[in-house]
């Protein structure tokens, strides 16, 4: 299984941008996605959909059956 912070930024590198160029295509701070590809756990999950629209995918609450 691939981490969402290993996703983002192989994504990011296979697209040939910086991680500002990434930020301001993806309308998300500089911050954000540093704090993604560093694997920060305290993230908002908007923020976190936001980037992952630029792919395709979005992640959320997984329920417990």
């Amino acid at each position: 299984m691939i981490l969402i912070s290993q996703f983002v930024k192989k994504r990011r590198k296979q697209l040939k941008l910086t991680q500002e160029e990434f930020a301001l295509r993806a309308g998300v701070a500089l911050v954000v996605i540093r704090k993604i590809e560093q694997g920060k756990e305290n993230l908002n999950l908007s923020s976190v959909n936001q980037v992952l629209k630029m792919f395709g995918h979005t992640v959320g609450p997984v329920s417990e059956k």
